[in-house]
């Protein structure tokens, strides 16, 4: 077997949540290292996925991937938590405890109301869940 391609854990991943984002209720998603300016008074989300450790499991001899789905939900200011809170549950509903290509996902955690929005000027919650691949080499 070969090693685990990252980007394409990473595109399962980015996939998903962009399929559901742009149905119904479009909002628009971005991306880790994309430029982006954000419209005024309108939702749109960040997500963001990083590798966060791996370890050897002697049973089966395969290697554990594990690894952070991060997603910022910005809604316009004033309007209360309520839509984000909406979208929050789309986006846990895509991840909560199901296997997807390979990649396992755990409960997920949020949305949590963030203190302070970056960038200003927005309503920002977080809803983050930890995944997991196996890697055979």
């Amino acid at each position: 077997m070969a090693a685990t391609n990252l980007n394409t854990v990473r595109s399962t991943i980015e996939k998903r949540l962009s399929t559901e984002l742009a149905t119904g209720n479009k909002i628009p998603v971005v991306f880790h290292n994309m430029s982006y300016t954000p419209p005024k008074n309108k939702s749109w989300c960040q997500c963001n996925v990083s590798f966060s450790g791996s370890t050897y499991e002697a049973m089966g001899g395969v290697n554990l991937i594990t690894g952070l789905v991060l997603v910022n939900i910005y809604t316009a200011q004033g309007r209360g938590p309520g839509p984000n809170f909406t979208i929050g549950k789309r986006i846990r509903d895509l991840y909560n405890r199901i296997k997807v290509s390979g990649v396992y996902f755990d409960a997920p955690i949020g949305p949590e109301v963030m203190a302070s929005a970056n960038p200003e000027g927005y309503f920002q919650t977080q809803v983050r869940c930890t995944f997991e691949t196996f890697e055979e080499l």
